[in-house]
């Protein structure tokens, strides 16, 4: 499996972590994004975390001189047409993916993987935007964050999807360290799927903007369930805006079903910009 030259589109939370992580496998990678100010914000995010762990012992010198070398930022029309994998990583709105995924067809030779980070969609749908002879390499690679530290990365196959290339991305990925999972072509595979009742079951037991009954909820399933963070918590760090998209999405594809439906106070902190950590204000308040 040759996997050395990568594409990551998309430079928020996401797609900075996919871009650390690859590169600190010492593939040259380019991070592409239409906000030139979200690309230097990502670059120099990725290149402060390097610092640091160097300073920590965890990283050398040498290692990170390399990689800052590896890591490039730039527009689509001035990345390497000849990358082995791109992957997409923008916001989770089907047409705005399809869109993009026609331009990418369009753009990288054919023998370039396309792949999406979508943590909801199926992936046969925004294979459907690209040529017939590409959906055989296309298919889908869900990470998690933050995705230099969470081991998970779900590969999908999808219908047309080609079965040994998502075998040996297995492999490639479980020799880099990664906990790969191959996953059915289904709305919000593995993970996204379960944790739908992780989220929502406590949403449905505070009921309303309590922040004593978040707490107690989030300490319960820490202390009693051995999660690293309650749901609130972790919806906070993801984002409140991005966990309420991927419940609509999933819900949405499983017909309504009543245990995927979204909750009304995940709308009311979307509606009122309380979306987490990143507005210092979601379920709890961050100085």
């Amino acid at each position: 499996m040759k996997v050395e030259k990568i594409v990551v589109i998309g430079a928020g939370t996401m797609g900075s972590g996919i871009a650390q992580w690859f590169t600190q496998q010492f593939c040259s990678v380019e991070l592409v994004d239409n906000s030139t100010d979200q690309l230097s914000k990502a670059i120099n995010s990725i290149h402060t975390s390097w610092d640091k762990l160097v300073e920590k012992g965890k990283l050398t010198q040498e290692d990170v001189h390399k990689m800052k070398s590896l890591l490039k930022a730039g527009k689509l029309g001035s990345v390497n047409k000849d990358a082995d994998l791109v992957i997409e990583a923008i916001i989770e709105n089907l047409e705005i993916k399809k869109n993009l995924f026609r331009d990418l067809d369009n753009y990288f030779s054919d023998h370039t993987i396309l792949s999406s980070n979508t943590s909801s969609f199926p992936i046969e749908l925004m294979a459907d935007a690209v040529k017939v002879s590409r959906r055989s390499r296309f298919l889908g690679l869900h990470f998690f964050n933050p995705a230099t530290i969470m081991k998970l990365v779900e590969v999908i196959k999808g219908k047309d999807s080609d079965h040994k290339l998502c075998e040996d991305l297995y492999r490639w990925f479980d020799e880099m360290g990664k906990k790969p999972a191959m996953c059915k072509d289904s709305p919000g595979f593995i993970v996204n799927r379960v944790a739908r009742n992780f989220y929502g079951e406590p949403l449905r037991i505070v009921e309303e903007d309590d922040e004593s009954k978040m707490k107690e909820v989030d300490r319960v399933l820490k202390e009693v369930g051995g999660f690293k963070m309650g749901p609130f918590e972790l919806m906070d760090l993801i984002g409140i805006d991005i966990n309420y998209s991927v419940t609509c999405s999933v819900w949405e594809a499983y017909h309504k079903e009543p245990r995927f439906a979204p909750h009304k106070l995940q709308k009311q902190m979307v509606d009122e910009k309380r979306l987490g950590r990143k507005t210092k204000h979601g379920f709890y308040k961050y100085d």
